[in-house]
This record gives C-alpha cells, sequence and structure tokens, in this order.
C-alpha cells in the first residue's frame, strides 16, 4: 500500500547556504514528490477495481461470500482513504502553484523542507501539529 511517501523514491533535497525558503526548485522538488506519490495511489485504486472485478463471484457457500465480502470491506476501507489522501495531494499541489506551499496554515511560519519530505501534505508546523494533537486528545 502506497499511503506513505515512504514509497516514493527521492533524493532529499539539499539546502544551499543562504537559500531562500520555498524558491522554485524547492516548490519543483515537492511538486515531483506529490505528483509521483498521486501517481502511485492512483494505480493502487485501479489495481484494486480490476482485482474486485476479476475476483467477483458468487460463492453458493455462505463462509467463502463471507470471506470474500470482508476482503473486499477492507480493500474498499483503505482506497477510501487513499482517495483522501489525493485529495491532501491535490490540495497541496494547489498550494504550491499559488505559493502558500510549506507555510504553516495556523501561525504562517515554515513547516520546514525535513518535516515536508516526510509528510509532504502537512500544513502545519510542528509546533502548532503538536498543539491541535493535545486539544484533540482533551476533546476526545
Amino acid at each position: 500500500m502506497s499511503s506513505s511517501p515512504s514509497n516514493v523514491a527521492f533524493k532529499p533535497y539539499q539546502v544551499e547556504d543562504g537559500e531562500e525558503y520555498m524558491n522554485e526548485a524547492q516548490s519543483r522538488h515537492f511538486e515531483t514528490i506529490l505528483n509521483t506519490w498521486k501517481a502511485q495511489l492512483m494505480e493502487e485504486v485501479d489495481r484494486t477495481v480490476h482485482h474486485m472485478q476479476d475476483e467477483a463471484a458468487n460463492f453458493p457457500d455462505p463462509n467463502d461470500r463471507a470471506t470474500q465480502e470482508s476482503e473486499f470491506s477492507l480493500e474498499l476501507r483503505t482506497r477510501d482513504r487513499e482517495r483522501r489522501l489525493i485529495k491532501k495531494i491535490d490540495d497541496s499541489l494547489r498550494a504550491i502553484e499559488s505559493g502558500e506551499y510549506g507555510y504553516c496554515e495556523t501561525c504562517g511560519v515554515e513547516i520546514g523542507i525535513r518535516r515536508l519530505e516526510a509528510r509532504p501534505t502537512a500544513t502545519m508546523c510542528i509546533d502548532c501539529k503538536t498543539l491541535d494533537e493535545i486539544r484533540e486528545k482533551q476533546m476526545g
């Protein structure tokens, strides 16, 4: 499953001294990562559709039918997560186009190259994300 950018092979970006954050080269670097990741996810979706079409059978045995339905249900939940991830990737690609990518949507500071390489769809700096998760735990 490709729900992690770790499956996307890329060379870590080497920041030059005095290099401006999220310049054209950095933007292109993340655009490539995001587009590659999206393509991998789309291939998984296509594979699942073909697999389900090929494997769909009307088993006379209720146990076999239940097993197949359970497997399909799990695959569909996985694909639904990936569909939401593709939307986040598309949002990130739009943010690159608009020049807003790489900045925290909460406080506006730089998210950071290494954090974005680990989580290319990140929209918050680590401090704001940590506070957000603490609030979630307290509310949850």
